[in-house]
Order: structure tokens, then sequence, then C-alpha cells
């Protein structure tokens, strides 16, 4: 049964970090979680100390266990690196991809496509986490699956912007996302990896711009400040 609630408690803090329903830099109440996920405070440190290792948490003896943060140093390096990554795992996951990777890749795209339909934005973001996931377990390789799981954790806490879009235009570019998934597979069902590259960083272009905003405050309006200063 202890395993069975511990299970449970990462999974829904996976979710839960993911989503920005416990946000960036956060420290974690462990008194508060043992009650709610019904843990005592050994197996809930050993939950931290997973998901601390997952990238998800940081673990502090003098500060509390907090969720990794987001600050700009932790950004410089998740934009330098995103590209190189998510070329170098789609090109391999073009290479060494099996029959039932790609179903199970492609179930998650219908899920992505059904959650767009409908708007909901957090299932976008979890699906789209999702199917990265699984091309980086088609690529295989010990290395790059820690730096592309990593990546994904900020990714997918950023994405909520993305998926999220208050225009017809921003609409048109979250379904130019969706489409640019169906033609990742068909590269990789062709073992394409030159196009599954190139659509790589297309689809990481795509959506750039977009998150970065989750990082960079809006202009001030030049005049109102103008203003509030002769006041």
């Amino acid at each position: 049964m202890i395993v069975n609630k511990k299970q449970a408690c990462q999974e829904a803090l996976v979710h839960r970090i993911l989503t920005l329903d416990i946000q960036p830099g956060s420290t974690l109440d462990e008194t508060l979680l043992s009650e709610e996920y019904g843990l005592s405070r050994t197996p809930l440190r050993e939950v931290f100390q997973k998901l601390a290792g997952d990238g998800y948490l940081m673990l502090n003896e003098n500060r509390g266990t907090k969720v990794s943060s987001m600050d700009l140093t932790s950004m410089r390096n998740f934009f330098q690196s995103a590209p190189m990554i998510y070329a170098a795992v789609a090109r391999l996951a073009a290479e060494n991809a099996v029959g039932q990777q790609i179903e199970d890749l492609k179930h998650v795209q219908s899920l992505f496509r059904r959650a767009g339909e409908e708007s909901e934005t957090q299932d976008m973001a979890m699906h789209n986490h999702r199917f990265h996931r699984i091309i980086g377990e088609m690529a295989g390789n010990p290395y790059l699956s820690p730096s592309l799981n990593r990546l994904l954790i900020d990714h997918t806490r950023m994405s909520q912007m993305f998926y999220k879009p208050i225009n017809s235009k921003e609409r048109l570019l979250v379904w130019e996302a969706c489409d640019q998934h169906d033609a990742m597979i068909e590269a990789i069902e062709k073992k394409d990896p030159g196009t599954i590259v190139n659509l790589t960083i297309k689809h990481w272009e795509l959506s750039r711009d977009k998150i970065e905003k989750f990082v960079r405050p809006d202009p001030l309006d030049v005049d109102m400040g103008l203003q509030q200063a002769g006041e």
C-alpha cells in the first residue's frame, strides 16, 4: 500500500509542477503534503529525493525542499541547449525507433490533437510532454535522455502560454505545431533523420518567442510611466 501511495504522490507532484499548480521556486510544505497524500515523513522524503534526481525539485537541508526554479541563469541555459538536444534526440529517434514506440507516439498525438480541439491548455502541454518523452525513448541514448527529460520539465511549464492562444494568429501557430507533430511521426516511420531534424528545429522556433514571454516581462507603457512619474 505504501508503494502505491508513494507512486501516487510522485505522479501527482510531477503533474502539479508541470502544470504550474505549484510554482517554480516554491518551498514544499512537508506536513501538508504528508497529510494530503497519506504518507509519513520518511516515504515522502524518498519521493522528494526521486523527484530531485529527475530535476523537479531542489533539496536543501537548511532551506527545505523547493520546486526547481526558472531563474535567469537556468533560462539562459535552457534556450542555449534546447535546439541542440532536441535535434540530436530526433535524429537518433528516426534511426532507432521500433514499431510499438511509433504506435505509442501516434496515440499520444491523437490525444494532443483532441485536447487542442477542446482548447484544453494543460492537457495539450502534458500530451506534448509525453510526445517528446517518447521520442527520447526512441533515441535510446543514456547520455541524452537525462538532458532531454530535464529540458522538458521547464519547456512544459513554459508551454502553458503557447497552448493558451489569445488571438487567431496564435491559434494558427498551435495547429501548425500539431501538424508538425504529424510530419515528425511520418519522418520517423520513413527513418529519415534529415527531415526530422529540420522539422524539430522549425518546431522549436515556432514556439520559442511565445515561450520567452514566460520569463520576459511585458514592456512598460512609456507614456503611462512618464505620467505616473509626474504625479
